[in-house]
């Protein structure tokens, strides 16, 4: 009974935690609620867009893969086409490819085939690219200005140390502890929103520019196509023919003499 007071007594003794994330928040009132809650959207923000560009991204480097095993070995690109998503990026180019070489007979200007198509396949890797590109801008902001909101959170901290300390009339640690922690945690937040960001961005940029090379490329192989009527394909891996096997030679048995 004796230790049971005792151990009681002890833990009500005990001092309690001020300077956590939650007191501190609640300490820093409406502008640090409001700080952590623009953070929070903008964190949820980035990462959504990182995963959903990265899966768009993806399909389209897969489906580009695919292209020599599917579109190319059709005898026509329109029979090639109907081989490809109709949603995809690569069915796009075709299916505009195909849409200008149709609309340039009737063309009253004299302008060459090669000049009209180029330019729509041009068009239509811009319009490809710059939907890829959707979001990006969003990453760049946040990696630009959530170190400065995180700041702001910092300087209302500090400045909230600064009163407690006039008020109280000596920078006692109690005083100045919850809200120079409140100020930190700001600037910790800020830093932990935009870094992730910032790598975003940068790596979807970096695939980005890859897919952009690969439609060029694919486009330049398809303005050659459509121009010669079908004579100029890319040249395709060929398939290895299956090598027999060899199995060694069992060794001769010693003569015994």
């Amino acid at each position: 009974m004796l230790i049971t007071n005792l151990l009681a007594a002890a833990g009500s003794a005990a001092p309690q935690n001020k300077f956590g994330f939650i007191p501190a928040l609640q300490n820093g009132g409406v502008i640090s609620i409001v700080t952590v809650s623009i953070l929070a959207i903008f964190s949820f923000g980035s990462f959504y867009i990182l995963f959903t560009k990265w899966y768009e991204q993806s399909k389209i480097l897969r489906q580009q893969r695919e292209l020599g095993t599917t579109f190319w070995r059709a005898a026509t690109i329109k029979e090639g086409a109907a081989k490809l998503d109709k949603n995809s990026a690569w069915r796009q180019l075709v299916d505009d490819g195909i849409a200008a070489e149709d609309q340039h007979s009737k063309l009253v200007d004299s302008l060459e085939a090669h000049d009209w198509l180029h330019g729509s396949l041009a068009r239509s890797e811009a319009s490809i690219n710059a939907r890829l590109a959707t979001g990006l801008p969003f990453l760049a902001t946040v990696g630009a200005t959530a170190p400065f909101i995180g700041l702001f959170g910092t300087v209302v901290g500090i400045y909230r140390a600064l009163i407690a300390i006039g008020i109280a009339g000596s920078a006692s640690i109690d005083k100045v502890a919850g809200p120079v922690g409140e100020a930190l945690i700001m600037t910790a937040l800020g830093l932990l929103v935009a870094v992730p960001a910032v790598l975003a961005y940068n790596y979807l940029q970096s695939r980005n520019k890859v897919i952009a090379e690969r439609l060029v490329a694919f486009s330049t192989d398809l303005l050659a196509n459509i121009n010669s009527k079908g004579a100029l394909k890319p040249s395709l891996p060929a398939v290895a023919a299956a090598r027999p096997v060899v199995t060694a030679k069992p060794a001769p048995a010693p003569v015994k003499p």
